[in-house]
């Protein structure tokens, strides 16, 4: 599967030099949830002729696979590098980096302390529909993200109607911020970040552990191919403060890109790169 990155120049010999463009997923690379178009698969082939692409999400490997992938292609193959949870889950040239986990930093006890505060709230949350997995987390064949927990108020196990639905009532009566202000409230002593992304849910991480995480393995690629990244364009759709592109659209070490839809990524990587 990592065969596909052969076809690509080195890392240091794409025509611009030590540049690369991330993209967050959702929103801005493919519709929420659902599959990229093969016109912006073929744009970022094309792209990545002309230097290095990544993209960066809330979400894990599996569900990046299946909106950016393939049955016969792996998603690591498409991209120079493949930040799921963040970057907490990274690869390189099709190759796994180091990884990192939430509940060992955490801690077993202040886990259940706040499931248990989530699980509670939720059930007096009235919305138009409830359906399961309320609370995610992803580590190997369980239902646990190495890095993050992703809570949604109408729970995961939505059709594409239902999270329509939702997003449009929740920016009318701001479930999930309030959600995000009640957690605030129980835990600001846990040293958790609280990020709304997607239509339906919100990310808990530590703080620290927004999408700039990724961004230490793009300064570390100096020591690995002598690439040094001075320019990281980055491309998002939730770039407001409370979303979950804020940050790293924000920080100093990259150049901002706000976009509503994967198709005015597509405009901007035509202009911006004569492609």
């Amino acid at each position: 599967m990592t065969q596909a990155a052969s076809v690509y120049p080195p890392l240091e010999d794409r025509l611009i030099k030590e540049t690369i463009c991330l993209f967050d997923v959702d929103g801005t690379l493919t519709p929420a949830r659902r599959s990229a178009t093969p016109q912006m698969l073929q744009l970022l082939s094309a792209l990545r002729h002309k230097c290095a692409i990544g993209y960066v999400g809330g979400s894990d490997l599996i569900k990046q696979q299946e909106q950016l992938g393939t049955p016969a292609i792996n998603v690591s193959s498409l991209f120079d590098f493949c930040f799921a949870e963040n970057g907490l889950t990274a690869f390189r040239l099709g190759q796994p980096l180091a990884s990192a986990n939430f509940i060992g930093w955490l801690g077993e006890d202040k886990y259940k302390q706040l499931v248990n505060f989530c699980l509670r709230y939720i059930s007096e949350i009235d919305c138009p529909v409830k359906r399961g997995t309320f609370i995610e987390f992803r580590e190997a064949d369980l239902n646990i993200r190495n890095g993050m927990i992703n809570i949604s108020p109408i729970g995961r196990n939505t059709t594409i109607q239902e999270r329509n639905d939702f997003n449009k009532y929740d920016n009318e009566h701001k479930i999930r911020e309030k959600f995000i202000a009640a957690l605030k409230d129980k835990f600001g002593h846990f040293g958790l970040t609280f990020s709304i992304g997607g239509q339906i849910s919100f990310d808990v991480f530590p703080t620290g552990w927004d999408k700039t995480y990724c961004l230490q393995h793009l300064e570390h690629e100096k020591e690995v191919s002598g690439v040094n990244y001075k320019t990281i364009h980055f491309f998002g759709d939730k770039t407001h403060k409370g979303g979950n592109d804020y940050e790293i659209y924000e920080d100093s070490r990259t150049i901002g890109h706000a976009v509503d839809n994967p198709e005015e990524t597509m405009k901007m990587l035509t202009e911006i790169f004569d492609i």
